[in-house]
């Protein structure tokens, strides 16, 4: 993304100068904090005072806790790119941040206030920023990206889905699953945009060559089936034309991702991950096809896209959008390598963890571990990017 274009006069706290930087910050230490609590509920150690039930409340936590929290930071930098309006600053940015964490709150103690309570404070957040966001685009005749509002649409509707279904029916089936394919459409669309015209950018500097395919037919054709795939996995996931639209959707993104040279970015880690993270899009499309035939079991390629599509491109993108948009150098020092590494490792484990029941346990506890290192790391790293001014150059 090019620089915000430009910003009203705003001498409050930095945080809240931009709105990459509260929802970033917030949502990594979040991610992080959950899993590790997850961890202790899933070893016996700890209880949750959720209405959910704990695998629920681990699910709906990662769906429309975390990933709303990394999509609202993207949004509310690219919006204003997308638009040429003023970004969000100030007491409006902070308000949107409570609401976020109110969510939090409420669905962690809904088993105290009442499910019903802990849904609609829960799906205010979702809602509110579906309409901010269309608010912006629709006053910027920015028509185009409309899509990013029908996407935070559906996230609002599936998060309603997941309380009524937890509460009528003791576990949440079709709302965790449009919740993943929103986030993971989200993903296609914008990363679809942002990974080949980044690896353009870099390599025309650095590695002058081969370039990424420039978007076509094929790109638009293949996220509209990417889409169709989705509706129905959501809809019948182990139904037959279920699994051979995931298999032709992962062949399709596989191909896709293959045209953006992503191949020749191993110097630069920062452009590198983008291409790593996006491979767990064909991935979990392939899984997900297996899982429909009954070849394997259907957490892998829900956990391809969760832990690895949504986990991996939100920590690839929250920190080259952090250190881009705060004037400092788009560089990934050693430490943040490493937490790239772990974020991968986490994923890889998670998703072997389903396909190697015999070494799940052990591979499970090292994906949670992995994750939380990867997400605190994020968090330590970036706290002092996140609430300090912008760097002068």
């Amino acid at each position: 993304m090019p620089p915000i274009p430009r910003l009203r006069i705003y001498d409050g706290p930095a945080l809240l100068s931009n709105g990459f930087r509260p929802f970033f910050l917030l949502g990594s230490i979040y991610a992080g904090g959950a899993i590790l609590l997850w961890l202790a509920v899933y070893l016996g150690g700890a209880g949750v005072p959720s209405a959910f039930a704990p695998l629920d409340w681990h699910m709906h936590e990662m769906l429309y806790g975390y990933a709303p929290a990394a999509i609202a930071g993207f949004l509310f930098t690219a919006v204003p790119n997308w638009t040429g309006r003023l970004p969000l600053q100030g007491r409006p940015l902070a308000a949107l941040a409570a609401l976020w964490a109110a969510g939090r709150v409420a669905v962690f103690f809904s088993g105290v206030t009442g499910w019903a309570f802990a849904a609609l404070v829960d799906c205010l957040f979702p809602l509110t920023l579906g309409a901010v966001v269309a608010r912006e685009i629709v006053a910027g005749r920015n028509w185009r990206n409309l899509v990013a509002v029908a996407l935070v649409t559906i996230l609002f509707i599936g998060d309603v889905a997941f309380h009524l279904e937890s509460h009528l029916r003791g576990a949440a089936v079709y709302g965790a699953r449009a919740g993943l394919a929103a986030t993971i459409m989200l993903i296609i669309v914008v990363g679809g945009r942002v990974v080949p015209s980044f690896t353009r950018n870099w390599l025309a500097r650095e590695n002058p060559g081969r370039l990424p395919v420039p978007a076509g037919r094929f790109d638009a054709a293949s996220t509209g089936f990417c889409a169709l795939a989705l509706a129905a996995w959501t809809l019948a996931p182990h139904a037959f034309v279920t699994g051979l639209l995931a298999g032709l959707a992962g062949a399709a993104q596989a191909f896709r991702l293959s045209r953006w040279a992503g191949d020749r970015t191993g110097a630069d880690a920062l452009v590198l991950i983008l291409h790593v993270a996006y491979a767990f899009i064909p991935m979990g499309f392939l899984l997900t096809a297996a899982a429909a035939f009954d070849l394997v079991s259907s957490s892998a390629g829900t956990h391809a896209f969760g832990a690895g599509a949504i986990g991996v491109m939100t920590l690839a993108i929250m920190s080259r959008a952090s250190l881009g948009h705060t004037g400092r150098a788009l560089f990934a020092s050693p430490p943040l390598r490493l937490v790239y590494v772990l974020a991968v490792v986490a994923a890889l484990a998670r998703v072997a963890a389903a396909l190697l029941p015999e070494w799940g346990f052990t591979l499970l506890l090292a994906a949670g571990f992995a994750w939380s290192a990867a997400f605190l790391g994020f968090a330590v790293l970036y706290w002092p990017i996140l609430t300090k001014p912008r760097a002068s150059r």
